[in-house]
This record gives structure tokens, sequence and C-alpha cells, in this order.
């Protein structure tokens, strides 16, 4: 009997693995997509109901550039509000009881935000005109006549909170930040306000501030990540998630007259948000739950959820209400697919597409649905990582691979929707987004694993992100290079120079080059978070200065073999384009073949779908020549100027 049961097994194993194989080699060949079909994937953003319900204020990039619409909450064409060509401009909100709007818009990604009305015959003003500082809206009054936002027009350093008059629109003075805290929340008698401390990138204060009298409360009792969410309707608690004592944030009641502290809810993954709406009727939770939201409305009268719309092989990762909480509009999605706007009517369970974002022109099968996955790493340290594998991937024609790094360092590789990856899995690129140690998401201990460590053990989770990819079926484990934003084109650079036999090529996005600059370069509006980023980086006015320039590639240029494409914003506040600049003359004169791309109207980040649009094809046709070596379109060699591509 044992030995029927065990040739069973072995046949169906076998038989498993033939039609694995079988699968493999009969792999779908999708559609090839350019650059302008994928990025004519529309963006939709924000969500703010008029008054009466009738319509909602969006952003959308359809134009090219982001700009502001009005939808009808009934479905229908978008309506545009503004027509700009240069700077992007993001909805914020209509007024509550009027059809004037609010939009935001800095000049050309130098992040330096300016909030502006626009009134109901479309003119529009700039609320905040001060030179050189930025302003952030952050919700309007209980009685609706005014509106809370801060800026650091009295101190570049520092985020004061002020109140907006919507009638004489004049700006009042609430809160004078001298010591660098974050303003978090206000109740809606405006009594208090909560305030952050950060006291390392881990770690940081929570306190309760009485207006009226100056008194200052401090919130957390022991060393611990704490962040204020909401008051509650009543103005008797205050909200905050916490991680004290665990590995995850969890919700925290704080009750203001007697200071009780009360656990409100917890999960197996960080809390990330929690809020109430208007009137009080519906408490708003999101959780992050293995790189996406999982989002719990509860309403707040009987304790019970509200059962959220299902969408077909999408996530619900986003949503808002109506003043009057009829209505609900959520944003649903998946890594295959870009995010639809959606309106549920609360009361019928009605629900109404409003957006249909996917280009009409690629066909939803040939995307690719990303698979969550883990490997080891060299010390054993579970690594997570979303899978993206080509369907024309096959046994028999393998295809080559990238390892992709997010930005940060603290940040998270998220299963969203990413029009580059997705561009690139098209053209026959595998792509694993790899949540290296120091990634946020997994808990307090991985989050702080990189402290003082960037570019070694972190780097080392990369490589061994790219040994697992060398080992899956359909991968050529001879052709894998690594890309990645920011902190990513920091990880591309640092693997190039410190580890250069073990990717093949690198694709660096405005990426650190070298850490002592970039330290001492931070924006005025970080002072509030800068000594804990030198707490976790390293501070560039100590010893730490020795530590920081051997991390940092710009000053190991000669280490650098492999092929390198490097993009950069010029209006950039982050990282600024001399490092770009710098990283490329220091590698050109090794004979490697480089390739730059700067974009003059672009920050840390490219919005414009024009720039995305050269930029994203120019990665392609890199990576084509150089580690498919398959070129199909020969790169072009243009000079260094707005969007073109300067080559070695």
């Amino acid at each position: 009997m044992k030995n029927f049961l065990w040739v069973l097994a072995a046949t169906l194993f076998f038989t498993g693995c033939k039609q694995e194989r079988e699968k493999q080699e009969t792999a779908i060949v999708p559609a090839s997509y350019t650059i302008e079909q994928m990025m004519d994937n529309e963006n939709v953003g924000g969500g703010s109901f008029a008054p009466d319900n009738s319509k909602l204020l969006i952003s959308s990039n359809r134009s090219g550039i982001y700009n502001m619409y009005t939808v009808p909450a009934s479905g229908g064409a978008l309506t545009p509000v503004t027509a700009s060509d240069s700077a992007s401009v993001f909805a914020i909100s209509y007024f509550p009881e009027d059809s004037r709007k609010l939009f935001r818009m800095d000049d050309n990604g130098n992040e330096i935000y300016h909030i502006y009305l626009m009134d109901e015959a479309g003119s529009y003003q700039d609320l905040t005109p001060w030179e050189g500082a930025r302003s952030l809206f952050y919700r309007w009054s209980e009685d609706k006549k005014s509106f809370f936002f801060a800026s650091n027009q009295r101190d570049k350093r520092y985020n004061d909170l002020y109140k907006m008059d919507v009638e004489s629109l004049t700006p009042e003075l609430i809160f004078q930040n001298e010591e660098g805290y974050t303003l978090q929340a206000i109740t809606k008698n405006e009594a208090y306000i909560a305030l952050g401390k950060s006291i390392n990138t881990n770690d940081s204060d929570l306190f309760l501030f009485e207006i009226s009298s100056g008194k200052l409360t401090k919130i957390n009792e022991n060393l611990s990540a704490n962040s204020a969410e909401d008051f509650t309707p009543d103005d008797s608690a205050l909200l905050y998630t916490t991680d004290d004592g665990g590995e995850f944030a969890y919700l925290m009641s704080y009750d203001i007259a007697t200071g009780a502290r009360d656990k409100v809810a917890e999960k197996q993954w960080d809390i990330s948000g929690s809020y109430f709406t208007d009137k009080g009727t519906y408490q708003v939770t999101y959780t992050n739950e293995d790189a996406k939201n999982a989002i719990e409305v509860i309403e707040v009268a009987t304790g019970k959820p509200v059962e959220l719309p299902a969408i077909e092989g999408m996530d619900v990762n986003n949503v808002g209400f109506s003043s009057d909480e009829t209505l609900m509009r959520f944003y649903a999605g998946g890594s295959n697919s870009p995010s639809n706007l959606y309106v549920f009517n609360l009361e019928t369970g009605q629900v109404t597409q409003i957006s249909d974002v996917l280009n009409p022109e690629i066909a939803a099968g040939d995307l690719v649905k990303a698979d969550v996955i883990r490997y080891a790493s060299f010390d054993g340290l579970e690594i997570p990582a979303i899978y993206y594998r080509p369907h024309q991937a096959s046994e028999s024609e393998p295809v080559p691979a990238l390892v992709w790094v997010h930005g940060g360092p603290g940040g998270q590789s998220r299963q969203g929707f990413n029009p580059l990856i997705q561009y690139l899995v098209n053209h026959g690129y595998a792509v694993l987004a790899v949540n290296n140690r120091g990634s946020s998401g997994y808990g307090k201990t991985f989050y702080k694993m990189d402290d003082l460590n960037h570019g070694d053990k972190d780097l080392k989770d990369c490589i061994a992100g790219k040994d697992w990819l060398a080992t899956q079926p359909g991968i050529d484990g001879s052709k894998i290079g690594i890309i990645g934003g920011s902190y990513g084109g920091y990880m591309t650079m640092a693997a190039l120079t410190f580890a250069p036999e073990e990717f093949d090529v690198g694709v660096n996005i405005f990426g650190v080059t070298n850490w002592i600059r970039t330290l001492r370069s931070i924006p005025a509006w970080w002072e509030s978070s800068r000594i804990a980023l030198y707490k976790e980086l390293g501070d560039p006015y100590s010893a730490d200065s020795v530590r920081l320039e051997a991390i940092s590639p710009l000053f190991h240029t000669e280490r650098v073999t492999k092929p390198l494409m490097v993009l950069q914003g010029a209006q950039d506040p982050r990282v600024l384009q001399v490092e770009s600049d710098e990283i490329v003359a220091g590698v050109r004169q090794n004979g490697v073949p480089v390739e730059y791309v700067l974009f003059e109207d672009e920050g840390h980040g490219f919005l414009k779908k024009e720039n995305q649009i050269k930029g994203y094809s120019q990665i392609l046709e890199f990576l084509n020549v150089h580690l498919k070596e398959d070129p199909g379109v020969p790169i072009r060699d243009d000079a260094m100027e707005d969007g073109k591509l300067q080559s070695q």
C-alpha cells in the first residue's frame, strides 16, 4: 500500500512538473506596446465632492501634465478646470458651501507648494504668495468658514499652523513652531493640536498642545514610533498609532480629560492610518498588509463593518466621503491595473464607475499580475519582494531580469500599478522589486536593520535577490541588471561600485552619489527630521563623514565597469543635479558606456508624460543594447539637454 501511494504521489508530481514545463514552453506572447501607449494610461487622483454631491473635483494627467477636472458623480465626461502646460496642478477641495475650489501647485517639481483659490468664474489667486515658502492644506474648520494650513513662511525650517478665513482670505497664525514639531491633528473645537517630534527615523514622541494655555503634554510613555491619526468626533480623545512594545503599529486612544490610554485596534501588520468622517458616522482604518492597503470602514454607532464593493481582480486602496456621508468615492486597482475611481451610494448600494483609465489600445490580459515572494538573504534573513514574470518567459526562451530598488531609504515597493515596470515586463524583462532590510511595513526590527549600514547588508539583500532570480524558470541568469530611483538610485550606484561583478547594467534614477553633500544640502523644510536622518545615515559634520565618504559611489567611480544610465530632474531639491552630473563624468573616465538623461523641468520624480515617454523609452533602448544585447531601436546620440540622451 505504501509503495502504491509512493508511485501515485510520484506520478502526480512528475505529471505536474510536465504540465508546468509545457506551460513554460508554451508561454503566452503578449502584444508589444510602445511607451506612448503605456503612458497613455490615465492617472486620476483625489476626489472632493461638490456641496450638492453632483460632481467630484479630481486631478488627472490626461493632458500630459496634471490638471484639475470635474466629473459628474453619476458618471460622465471629465471637464477641465485648469489648463497648465508647465507646472502640475493638484486638486485639494471644493469649498464646503459653494463651487469655489482649492488647488496646489509648485514650480516644475521644486516642491515649493502654494495654495490657490479658484472662484466660481474660473479666475484664481495665490493664497500663499510668500517667496520661497511652501504651504500645505490640512483641513476645513468645523464651521466651514475657514481652513487650516501649514507654512514655513516665517522660518524656512519649520511649519507654523495658520487658519485662513474664506471671506477675508486673511491668514491667522494659530501655532508658532519654534522646536521643529510636525503638525499632525487639530480638534474640531480648535482647543488642542497633536504634535510630533522626531527622535530618529524609527522613533518619535507625540504631544498634546493646548492652544489657550500653551500646555504641552507628552502622550507616549516609552521610546517608540508614534503618530497622531485623528481626534474622536466629540474631541474627547486622540487616536494615535504606536509600536510601543511590539513590532507593528497598532491603534491607541488617549483620553484628554483623564490621561487614560487604551488599545483600540491591532493587526498583524502596521495600522498606517485611521480617521473619522466629517460627521463622525464612519471610522476608516488603513493597514499596510504585505505592501498593499487593506481598508476597514466601521459604522461608529453600531460598531459594524461596512462591506466595501468588490471589483473583480482589483483591490480597494483608497476611500473618501461626501460631506453628508451618503456617498463614498473609492479607488480600486492592482499591480496589473491602474486604479479607477468609483462612487458608492451607501444608502442604495449602487456602485458607479467614474473613470476608465486603461488605454483601450492595451489588452488587460497582456499586463502582468505580480506575485509577492520571499527569499533568503546572505545571512538567512527573509526578504519580501514583488515579482513580475513576463508572459513570454519560458525555459526555452529565458528572459533577462532587473532587480528594482525602492526609494527611501525607509520606503517600500508596493503592490500597485507601475507603468515603467509594466512597460519593461511587456518587452521581456522580469522585474523583482525587493524590499530589502530597512524597508517599512515589515516590523520595526526589520526597519532599523540598515541604520548606519547603508550600502552594505541592504545591498547584499539586493544581490541575494539577483541570485534568486537566476534560479527561476524562464530567467536568463547571465543577464540581470539593477534599477532604482532616489535611494534606489543610490543602491544602483552602490551595486555597480562596491559589487561591480554582480550586475550586468545599472539604471540610476536621480540617486544619491555623495552622501556628505546630500545630507548637508537637505531642503530647509526638512529641519524637523534632519537630526533623525543624521542618526540613521550619519552626521556629515562629524567623524561619520569618513564612513559616508566610504559608502558614496562618487569617490570610487574607478571601480565601475558595467554600463550605466542616469536620469535626473534639474529642479530636484532633494538629490541635486550635481549628484548625477559628477557620477556620469567620473564613470565615463573608465571608458564605460554611460547614458545621461536630464530634464530641465522636473524635480524628484517625473510628472510630465512627454518626459516620462522620453526617459522610459530610452531606458528600454539602453537595456536592449547593454543587457538583452538586442538593440531593436538604436540608441540615440543626442546632446545633454531637456529630455535628451547624452551618449558616451
